[in-house]
């Protein structure tokens, strides 16, 4: 059966019935894909040749930390600035016929060559970056931390060892060691109550170590003498040193998983090339040459967990 509507007629219906037809019509919109232009905009055009959005990303990839300390609006505009030069400069080489000039040439090979080997190597790393890699070289490393000793104290440091020993006296009579830090120590720690929270023997020097791995937590030094000055130590806790959250630690560790993947790779791709080196005997240029350090994976280190 058919059933047929009134004709709406004008006032708060009618406009109601607008409203309602114009938010579906957001909606339906919405949902709709973002066209490939909407995201990528043309910022300017010089001569006709446009300049996109993407081309503005790359371009501050490429200038990288001569803009580190500008804010966004600052960048954008010397971003898009330099790349409006660009374009002019550019149409006037190709004018003059840079192009075919024999420097530009070999400028252009080798940097050819060397995006070729910089997209492939990230390429590469990208895809040996996997959770399960990350975490067995975190799973390796932390093996290797866990079991040190490391000592939580607190220090007063000051000029002199009759500073110090007043400072002893005072503790002596029942002091607070971290209020007395706030007051004598010149130590920039002193506003935390003289705290260097967990550290490992090798992080201190030898003088500063010796008496604090030696003395029992509660337990206050005498005045102990370095290159610093003069300190009373206080010993808070002691503990095996723990291997710092994964978390903590990813984004080490995502570096030396890349770097040591694109080592490897560039390894392998060399015992298979054929290398003639004319500045050395044949036998030395088929023993193992030095690598370039840009392909070399620096050790990965942990920093001790935070108290």
């Amino acid at each position: 059966m058919t059933r047929s509507f009134p004709e709406t007629k004008p006032g708060l219906r009618g406009l109601a019935s607008a409203a309602v037809t114009g938010c579906l019509a957001m909606v339906l919109l919405g949902g709709l894909p973002v066209r490939a232009e909407d995201a990528n905009p043309v910022l300017a055009k010089v001569n006709g040749a446009e300049i996109r959005q993407s081309d503005l990303a790359l371009a501050e990839e490429e200038l990288g930390p001569s803009l580190a300390q500008m804010d966004p609006a600052t960048k954008k505009d010397n971003v898009l600035s330099f790349l409006i030069d660009m374009k002019i400069v550019a149409k006037a080489a190709e004018d003059k016929k840079v192009e075919n000039n024999e420097d530009f040439k070999k400028r252009l090979a080798f940097t050819r060559s060397r995006l070729l080997m910089d997209s492939l190597l990230a390429s590469e790393g990208k895809a040996a970056t996997t959770d399960d890699a990350m975490k067995k070289v975190y799973e390796d490393a932390s093996k290797q931390i866990t079991g040190e000793q490391e000592v939580h104290a607190r220090h007063i440091l000051v000029e002199t060892e009759d500073e110090a020993k007043a400072v002893a006296e005072e503790l002596k009579k029942g002091a607070d060691f971290a209020e007395l830090a706030k007051k004598k120590s010149k130590d920039p720690g002193a506003s935390d109550g003289g705290d260097l929270g967990f550290f490992t023997k090798d992080q201190m020097v030898p003088e500063f170590s010796t008496v604090a791995f030696a003395l029992e937590p509660g337990k206050i030094s005498d005045p102990v003498k370095s290159q610093f000055g003069w300190h009373i130590i206080k010993v808070e806790e002691k503990r095996n040193r723990k291997a710092p959250e994964f978390e903590q630690v990813k984004a080490q560790i995502e570096t030396y998983v890349t770097r040591k993947a694109q080592a490897d790779y560039v390894a392998k791709l060399r015992e298979t090339a054929k290398v003639e080196r004319m500045d050395k005997p044949d036998d030395a240029a088929t023993k193992g040459e030095a690598k370039p350090d840009a392909a070399k994976p620096t050790e990965t280190k942990m920093a001790p967990a935070k108290k």
